[in-house]
């Protein structure tokens, strides 16, 4: 996710960057353009799928982390694991059903 957000980010200041340099270059020192022919090789229709691919993987591994973040804990049957020892902390894992609680010893739903 930041990893994402920081390429997102540096693209956004390079584009920025760019067209404020191209302002302050001197039309002599402009490379001849060619309207027909695309700079590297690519339509503009190449160019959109290509980004519309890359955005749609981020946003399914965005959805991940939100799933994380709305606090939804899965549920665990009697005697499975629902927590995990950290040091002196206890990390849990899931949920016990109702009616069963967690053992802070066993690290197991009893």
């Amino acid at each position: 996710m930041e990893s994402v957000r920081a390429v997102v980010y540096l693209s956004v200041c390079l584009s920025v960057l760019t067209s404020l340099c191209e302002g302050q270059r001197s039309p002599d020192s402009r490379l001849p353009s060619a309207p027909d022919e695309p700079a590297i090789g690519l339509t503009t229709k190449e160019l959109a799928e290509a980004l519309q691919g890359f955005l749609d993987e981020a946003d399914s591994s965005v959805g991940l982390s939100v799933e994380k973040k709305a606090s939804v804990i899965p549920r665990c049957d009697v005697g499975e694991r629902c927590a995990m020892k950290h040091g002196p902390r206890i990390g849990r894992l899931c949920d016990c059903l109702r009616g069963t609680a967690c053992n802070t010893f066993f690290l197991r739903c009893y």
